[in-house]
């Protein structure tokens, strides 16, 4: 895959929509791990909106990922590589995903700081390692939902193993 420097990316920022949120604002422009980068608001819109409860944090994840598809989809059109490094919207929806899957199958019996913690780790792991079937939704499906799907099968993976931790710390 051929990569655009991120200074030719990032001069579109500010005039294309899709640029801006597929980066996150720019947090995919991070010159080391953009991915480790991108996945961070995950976790302060988990901490932050704690209140506004699950149903709608699943639906703020829902409408996030349709935003990515698209945002990801044209910012790859743009720059004419479907997965640019810069596009770390697909990352937000990952983590997030995972961290939701936990927080709605099982009572909160860890410290939120390390269901957070032990999600983010888990789901870089899933995301850089790609393990079957992350690898083959990475390979197979192209476009914003290729850059999408991916995201949100490592962060099911993760979500599971995060859920059976969570079980783990007190089965009872």
């Amino acid at each position: 895959m051929t990569t655009l420097p991120n200074d030719q990316c990032s001069k579109r920022l500010w005039r294309e929509p899709s640029v801006w949120l597929a980066s996150v604002g720019g947090l995919g422009f991070s010159p080391r791990a953009p991915g480790t980068v991108g996945s961070l608001p995950a976790l302060l819109i988990l901490w932050f909106s704690g209140a506004t409860g699950l149903e709608t944090q699943w639906l703020m994840c829902g409408l996030l990922f349709l935003v990515g598809w698209w945002a990801s989809h044209r910012t790859g059109l743009l720059w004419q590589i479907s997965d640019h490094p810069a596009i770390v919207i697909d990352e937000v929806v990952g983590q997030w995903l995972t961290l939701l899957i936990a927080l709605s199958l099982v009572p909160q019996v860890m410290p939120l700081e390390i269901t957070l913690a032990l999600g983010f780790v888990l789901f870089r792991l899933y995301d850089v390692l790609k393990p079957w079937p992350v690898s083959w939704a990475d390979r197979q499906l192209k476009g914003g939902w290729g850059v999408m799907i991916d995201d949100v099968v490592a962060g099911l993976l993760a979500g599971a193993v995060l859920t059976i931790a969570t079980l783990a710390w007190d089965p009872f």
